[in-house]
């Protein structure tokens, strides 16, 4: 948990199932999380070997994308079930709360 713990970093893992995206894309899907956050967390998950951060510098302005190594597409079935699972409990008990 101490990789994909927290409110975000699951969040940001699920969009970069789709493929890589660029940090404004990012952004735009998690409109209620802040500029400071985001960034945090993209360099924490970079840090721990789950994302990786490719630049392309061939001509302005710099273009950075984010996307899933290796590992962290090893947590692809886990971040599913999360997902998968949290559609079930809004469907179902919703009305609860």
């Amino acid at each position: 948990m101490g990789i994909i713990g927290g409110k975000w970093k699951s969040v940001i893992l699920y969009y970069l199932i789709e493929g890589s995206m660029r940090y404004n894309e990012l952004q735009k899907r998690m409109n209620s999380v802040t500029e400071r956050t985001l960034t945090l967390q993209l360099k924490k998950l970079e840090e721990d070997g789950v994302i990786q951060k490719k630049i392309f510098n061939s001509k302005p302005p710099l273009r950075v994308e984010y996307s899933l190594t290796d590992f962290g597409e090893t947590l692809i079935p886990l971040l599913k079930s999360i997902s998968d699972w949290g559609g079930y409990v809004v469907e179902n008990y919703a009305e609860v709360n």
